[in-house]
């Protein structure tokens, strides 16, 4: 005996929207509703850091985000950007097909490494890119040590060098 099952073709494409939507946070959509009145779920934008030997760079996705509406802090070694990007369409205006995009406040925190100048960092917004820049505290960039060349020489710490009289 043969079983035949139906499948949906479609059906693995929205399992894999509803992953996708999973993976990057759920934030408020047009015509979602709130559970009770309390705030909508939280959404985060994508966030690359890299790094320079004089800086640590941080980009922040912020498409629809004025620069004055974003807000930078540091305390305690964390890097905390927040905001919120408001649905800019007027619902009684317009009929909604589809919105993919995330709406409502935000927020991402960065652990930041304890050599840095908290005073000294910078923030620029560019064509819905948000750049900051993390300074190095000055000791802790690399040194170019010069090595000299010499026959037999040793070379011992100050320590060593004062305990053999040298």
């Amino acid at each position: 005996m043969t079983v035949m099952t139906s499948w949906d073709l479609f059906e693995d494409l929205r399992a894999a929207q509803d992953e996708m939507r999973m993976a990057r946070g759920r934030g408020w959509r047009p015509g979602q509703q709130h559970d009770g009145g309390t705030s909508p779920a939280a959404w985060a934008p994508a966030v690359d850091i890299s790094e320079r030997k004089d800086a640590y760079l941080v980009a922040v996705e912020l498409p629809g985000v004025e620069a004055g509406e974003v807000e930078i802090t540091v305390e305690d070694g964390l890097l905390t950007i927040q905001g919120e990007r408001r649905f800019a369409h007027d619902s009684a205006e317009e009929k909604v097909h589809r919105t993919e995009r995330c709406y409502g406040a935000f927020r991402r925190s960065i652990n930041l490494p304890s050599h840095i100048e908290p005073d000294k960092i910078e923030a620029s917004a560019q064509d819905g890119v948000l750049q900051i820049l993390v300074p190095k505290a000055p000791d802790v960039q690399a040194k170019h040590i010069q090595v000299h060349a010499g026959k037999g020489r040793t070379v011992l710490p100050a320590a060593a060098r004062a305990a053999n009289g040298s």
